[in-house]
């Protein structure tokens, strides 16, 4: 990937569309698989939770992000530590749609990866992100006004998509 990812970006970031941020002032617009990605995994939304769950019956977190990216062709892990393996380590400050989020599970004292969700909208005052919640199903949720999720956090990570970013 070309443009912001391959730059260091400033914590300066505002949103001018849902398919576009401004970074240092030039506008980066999601690649169109990102905004093809996201617009399906929002008709899952209120899609029970079932533990190990794969299939639109119910899904885990992983189980969720897996049958996403798979129905885009894209063949990735399918456990929570092991999607944290793909793409680039990014800042939140950096996050873009299609980012992944990876949490601690419940136990906060501990490090290891236990969730994750993608990011479907960043604005100043929002972090949006799509999940499969074991106790809601899958919901989108405000890492930003989190106070489950803020302290849970662990890092995000960018796929390559395999489109350059359009500018």
């Amino acid at each position: 990937m070309s443009g912001i990812g391959q730059n260091s970006v400033s914590d300066s970031l505002r949103v001018t569309s849902a398919d576009s941020v401004v970074v240092k002032d030039t506008i980066v617009k999601n690649p169109k698989q990102v905004d093809e990605i996201i617009s399906y995994a929002k008709k899952f939304l209120g899609t029970p939770y079932q533990w190990a769950g794969t299939t639109p019956s119910g899904f885990d977190c992983s189980g969720f992000i897996y049958y996403i990216m798979g129905s885009f062709g894209l063949s990735l892990s399918r456990t929570a530590g092991g999607l944290a393996e793909f793409g680039r380590t990014v800042k939140l400050s950096e996050l873009r749609p299609g980012d992944l989020m990876f949490f601690k599970g419940r136990n906060t004292s501990s490090s290891q990866i236990g969730h994750v969700g993608m990011v479907v909208e960043v604005k100043p005052d929002a972090i949006m992100f799509i999940h499969s919640s074991s106790s809601r199903g899958v919901v989108i949720d405000n890492f930003k006004t989190s106070s489950y999720y803020i302290p849970r956090f662990i890092k995000a990570k960018r796929l390559d998509y395999g489109e350059e970013d359009n500018k």
